[in-house]
């Protein structure tokens, strides 16, 4: 079964940093593209950033474009988000997610499978 589990939330003041983990397991990790989604309070979930079986970037969402970096371990079968200059309105749960659809410009589409999510609070 397809097992992702989200770590490394928690609480940061404005301009902190965190570095969330998505362990994978249950599936052929290094075929699959992973994708970061987050849903803040009264707002849809969205994507943050995906990532191709190779470890290349799709791409970001513009509000965190220069602030956060998608990358993967396909070895250990890790993905991770790193999160720079956090802002408040980054204040959400962050949902690992596999195997999505990369569309002809490359944008990741969701797939199936997600994990529990983690919370990140940004706030003084």
């Amino acid at each position: 079964q397809v097992r992702l589990v989200e770590s490394g939330g928690g609480l940061v003041q404005p301009g902190g940093s965190l570095r969330l983990s998505c362990a994978a397991s249950g599936f052929t990790f290094r075929a699959y593209a992973m994708g970061w989604y987050r849903q803040a309070p009264g707002k849809e979930r969205e994507l943050v950033a995906g990532i191709r079986s190779s470890g290349t970037t799709t791409h970001y969402e513009d509000s965190v474009k220069g602030r956060f970096t998608i990358s993967r371990d396909n070895v250990k079968n890790i993905v991770y988000l790193q999160m720079n200059s956090l802002k408040p309105e980054d204040t959400a749960v962050y949902y690992c997610n596999a195997d999505g659809q990369l569309d002809l410009h490359g944008r990741y589409y969701e797939g199936i499978y997600w994990g529990q999510g983690t919370q990140v609070t940004v706030s003084a």
